[in-house]
């Protein structure tokens, strides 16, 4: 599998021209490149490009000033927030950029032409999996404070997504609590999925000595389903709930919420009597955890 991928990244690299150091006949790295087109005609928050392009700080701060020599960029802060920092294309930069496209569409047909029809078809079809496939492998999921600005938006989209599709709405006062302290070691722990540094999703733990420990806020952004977090959340939460010490691991859901109810079916947990009396639930779950998920 490794010697596979090695294959594939090295045909990847040689194919669209990045062992060039002048990228699509430009006087451009792939590297310069690619951030001209990432600034776009509204411009970027320059926090935000290091995050989604995931590049050291030190350079991308030498690629802009690369971009900003040639008069392609400029720098500055922004109005409303001076501690942000955003990257613009000035007119020349711009004029760049389409051409850049420009070019770039006449690659990617370049790639197509020589296929037929049927494997053109196979082709983008196939590039379609590697890159939602590339995309979920960069995905991270990790414990964080519940107060933090990551655990508080995967929360409050929890919160406004059970409201919208409950037909009474719902109101966390109403349930079954899960507060930030009962949400932090060792009562219990948030964890956070991210994507280019954005909450993504989040899913919690409620430990309760030697009894079963129970998921709480399990949410995933509608963006981003189709990527198995919400089985990789499950997943770590489990793990989570064995090094704890629990042996068996519950949790209530809503009827209307018919995703998640087929993630625990699917995920091995079975249906039992109500264990605990929230108003919303409809449905209750139990798996017991093996020794394995530790």
């Amino acid at each position: 599998m490794i010697a596979q991928t090695r294959r594939f990244n090295r045909i990847v690299t040689q194919r669209v021209g990045a062992l060039n150091d002048r990228f699509l006949a430009q006087d451009r790295s792939l590297g310069e490149a690619r951030l001209l087109w990432e600034i776009g005609p509204e411009g970027r928050d320059v926090r935000v490009l290091r995050a989604q392009l995931e590049l050291d700080s030190g350079y991308l701060s030498r690629l802009l000033r690369s971009l900003e020599t040639a008069g392609l960029v400029t720098v500055g802060r922004k109005k409303s927030d001076q501690r942000v920092r955003v990257a613009r294309l000035t007119r020349r930069g711009a004029a760049e950029r389409t051409a850049l496209d420009k070019s770039s569409d006449e690659l990617a047909a370049s790639l197509l032409a020589p296929l037929n029809a049927k494997q053109q078809a196979r082709l983008v079809a196939a590039m379609a999996d590697v890159e939602q496939l590339l995309t979920a492998a960069m995905v991270e999921i990790a414990p964080t404070d519940p107060a933090h600005p990551h655990a508080q938006h995967c929360l409050n989209s929890y919160f406004a997504e059970l409201n919208r599709r409950f037909d009474s709405g719902f109101d966390p006062a109403r349930s079954i609590s899960a507060t930030e302290a009962e949400l932090r070691p060792p009562a219990g722990l948030f964890l956070v999925a991210t994507l280019h540094d954005e909450p993504i999703g989040g899913g919690a733990l409620k430990f309760h000595d030697n009894e079963p420990a129970e998921i709480k806020r399990m949410w995933v952004a509608d963006s981003t389903r189709g990527l198995g977090v919400g089985r990789r959340i499950l997943g770590e939460l489990e793990k989570h709930a064995a090094r704890h010490g629990a042996r068996a691991i519950r949790l209530e859901t809503n009827k209307t919420l018919v995703e998640a109810i087929s993630l625990y079916r699917s995920a091995g947990y079975k249906e039992v009597p109500a264990f605990n009396d929230e108003p919303y639930a409809h449905h209750w779950f139990a798996k017991e955890i093996s020794s394995t998920s530790r």
